[in-house]
């Protein structure tokens, strides 16, 4: 799996979240990842949702789209940033 994102996109994610892309890709390595799909936001291109953890101490709230294709598995990051109380909860409840 490969990751993209905008580097200006970036700073001002981590100015206004505390979280880089970077970091924020971690989550897609948790196996308990929820994937929820945004269609209010999906103008141009499919957007989702991913809630999950990274390295089993920040649980994030990543916005991204798959641009996968050509045997080849690309996310692009939009935005991330860490998850509201209700969105813990709904993460920790979640049935996986």
């Amino acid at each position: 799996m490969r990751f993209e994102w905008d580097i200006e996109k970036e700073r001002t994610n981590i100015q206004k979240h505390g979280l880089s892309f970077g970091e924020a890709s971690l989550v897609f390595a948790d196996s308990r990842t929820i994937y929820i799909s945004d269609p209010d936001h999906s103008l141009g291109e499919i957007r989702e949702i991913a809630l999950g953890t990274i390295e089993n101490i920040t649980i994030a709230v990543v916005i991204f789209v798959d641009r996968s294709g050509n045997d080849e598995e690309i996310i692009r990051i939009i935005s991330a940033r860490p998850a509201t109380n209700l969105e813990k909860a709904q993460y920790y409840s979640a049935d996986i």
